[in-house]
């Protein structure tokens, strides 16, 4: 699917609108960090909810774990990102699995409120039976994970790309552009590497969302996904 982007968006969010399971459609967002996750989350999601269909919309970033933890291998360790960073039990119990087949659509989107780095407890709400979920961030198709989406998008730029985005993002946050580039250099670039061995994201996502120009994506849809021909 190649065309300008809006197009690309409207087509992408009619597929998902086609994808019927009596119960939530779990879409998982994944790639680089400072890919263009977020922004193609947001995308999609004001798309489905202009249909009429009520969309979940929440991030991997509620579900961080305690500074402590995170760090424990040191504040630039590549394995500190992938292995520690995030709750994954909480993710899939807390998320996941009430929109699974066997769940009861009682959800939560946070666990963890990380600029307080304070756990949260959070009201559980109830799914409507056709919404859809969609979640972005990195490392969603760990195996801890990668049964509990339905619909997974992988969007895929060059390490070159993100980086240059994603220093210029967060050296404003930080303050500090040559913090925000040793991060990118000894934390995010292997602990992305690390993935894309242990998990070949690319290969095995639904969906391939090529974010390297973000007027002209390119979408390539895998011939077994939920998504193949529901247009």
């Amino acid at each position: 699917m190649t065309a300008d982007k809006a197009t690309v968006l409207e087509k992408l969010a009619t597929r998902l609108l086609r994808v019927s399971l009596g119960r939530p459609v779990r879409v998982a967002i994944d790639g680089r960090t400072a890919s263009g996750k977020t922004t193609l989350a947001d995308e999609i999601a004001s798309r489905v909810r202009s249909k009429g269909c009520p969309v979940i919309r929440t991030s991997i970033d509620g579900f961080h774990r305690p500074r402590a933890e995170r760090y424990a291998r040191g504040r630039y360790s590549a394995e500190g990102y992938y292995y520690d960073a995030r709750d994954l039990a909480a993710v899939k119990t807390l998320l996941l699995a009430p929109l699974g087949p066997e769940g009861n659509r009682l959800y939560r989107t946070q666990s963890f409120d990380l600029e307080n780095d304070l756990p949260i407890e959070q009201e559980p709400q109830l799914a409507p039976a056709n919404a859809i979920l969609i979640v972005d961030g990195t490392f969603l198709q760990r195996p801890e994970l990668r049964d509990d989406w339905d619909v997974t998008i992988f969007v895929k730029t060059s390490e070159q790309t993100s980086e240059h985005r994603g220093v210029t993002r967060d050296a404003v946050h930080l303050g500090d552009e040559v913090l925000a580039q040793r991060l990118y250099a000894e934390r995010y670039r292997p602990a992305f590497d690390l993935y894309e061995r242990l998990c070949a994201p690319e290969k095995n996502a639904d969906v391939l969302f090529l974010n390297e120009d973000f007027q002209r994506p390119q979408v390539h849809i895998r011939q077994d996904a939920r998504l193949a021909g529901s247009i």
